[in-house]
């Protein structure tokens, strides 16, 4: 088992990481669904993810992950990087955001013929969904429900999930995870290569363990 003296003989570890930094994030655009691949940024931070995870003394029992280059290639150099023999299951459950008519655009400055304002409220209510894209409210319906198919059965007898995921789909899953409010989802960061982990009951969470950058030279948790 990956999560030894786990204190529920039913529990998991949870481990949720967004994808290293992007050709996407590097240009500061809505990449959505664009499938862009990993910057050398990026890459180096997969490693220190993995890195992270060989001090803590995790080896993840089965790693899911979105369908976008991205995030698969930041799970591929993880499971090599820990010469790990465990299934790596992607799925567009997981994908990113759709930003509609917002995709490509850069974040920093103004999206021609739509006001400011609306921007603001696209990119971060729970509710507000771009012209032909989705709502965080959307994303998390969807993710919420791949949860609970596929994930949730999994964190089970001390076993180690890996989810790597995107900025968006990893903010939907935590609404549902932690009964977050809309206005408490709106200030939630979640920076390229962080990992977020919960110890878990029945697929349940029942503490947050660690939300950290990789690049600190620290443990995940302590038991």
């Amino acid at each position: 088992m990956s999560f030894d003296n786990h204190p529920d003989p039913d529990g998991g570890l949870l481990l949720l990481t967004r994808h290293g930094e992007s050709e996407g994030n590097a240009r500061n655009i809505f990449t959505g669904l664009l499938d862009l691949p990993l910057t050398d940024r990026g890459r180096q931070e997969a490693l220190n993810t993995a890195c992270l995870l060989q001090r803590s003394a995790i080896n993840p029992d089965i790693v899911f992950s979105s369908a976008l280059r991205r995030a698969l290639g930041t799970a591929e150099i993880i499971i090599a990087a820990l010469a790990l023999d465990v299934p790596l299951i992607d799925t567009p459950a997981l994908n990113e955001r759709d930003y509609g008519v917002l995709t490509g655009h850069r974040k920093d400055l103004p999206v021609p013929g739509i006001d400011p304002d609306q921007v603001w409220r696209w990119r971060r209510s729970f509710n507000g969904r771009p012209t032909n894209g989705e709502s965080l409210e959307d994303t998390e319906s969807r993710v919420g429900a791949y949860y609970d198919r596929a994930i949730a059965p999994q964190l089970t007898g001390g076993r180690a999930v890996l989810v790597v995921a995107h900025g968006n789909s990893l903010r939907a899953l935590l609404t549902k995870l932690r009964h977050l409010t809309p206005l408490q989802i709106e200030d939630l960061e979640i920076g390229t290569g962080e990992i977020i982990a919960f110890a878990t009951s029945r697929g349940a969470i029942t503490s947050r363990l660690a939300h950290i950058d990789p690049t600190e030279r620290s443990r995940i948790f302590t038991l």
